[in-house]
């Protein structure tokens, strides 16, 4: 893309959200004039196990509800400059397609990293509901950088997972003792 698009959709999880997301996040907000951020997996009713990453339908790679999220979304992009103007979280279920339209408008370019067949498989989920797309980087799984699951497991061992996410959702997390909230949860109790 050459210059900015008016309204562009970006998505993930966010669970929790650190260094590598903002930095996707700033990507997209960089190549559109107005940045809808779509949060997949919002709830347990609008997620679906994928045969392509299983792991990311569970309760234990979910630990955090939508609106933990869109808060730590709105810090993290509002300390890094963006004005709270330029852009708006909404739910973006995306193992349900056939919602998105209820969500994210059809007529934004929708951005995305790939970097494993989970990414190849929304990507043609997009394509498939005429959806412009627009791929932010495609790099091989080894060069992903730094993922939920790892942040979520040092938080959950007491180890430095500060240094990973922004400072802003450093102070949201610790603020509601997600790290208690995780350890918790890895002693069978509910997220």
């Amino acid at each position: 893309m050459t210059e900015p698009c008016d309204v562009g959709v970006i998505h993930g999880r966010f669970q929790v959200l650190h260094n590598d997301h903002l930095r996707y996040l700033l990507a997209g907000k960089a190549l559109s004039r107005f940045l809808v951020v779509g949060i997949t997996n919002p709830d347990p009713g609008h997620t679906r196990p994928e045969a392509v990453d299983p792991q990311r339908s569970t309760a234990a790679a979910n630990p955090l509800t939508y609106y933990e999220r869109a808060l730590l979304v709105r810090a993290a992009l509002a300390e890094a400059g963006v004005p709270l103007t330029d852009f708006i979280t909404t739910p973006l279920p995306v193992n349900l397609p056939e919602l998105f339209h209820h969500y994210a408008p059809r007529d934004a370019t929708y951005f995305l990293s790939i970097c494993d067949d989970w990414g190849r498989t929304k990507l043609a989920r997009f394509h498939d509901l005429g959806l412009a797309t627009h791929v932010l980087w495609d790099v091989p799984p080894e060069d992903k950088g730094i993922t939920g699951s790892q942040v979520r497991g040092l938080m959950a061992q007491g180890g430095d997972w500060q240094s990973l996410v922004p400072p802003a959702a450093a102070r949201l997390l610790e603020k509601w003792n997600i790290p208690a909230r995780l350890r918790g949860m890895a002693n069978g109790g509910l997220p």
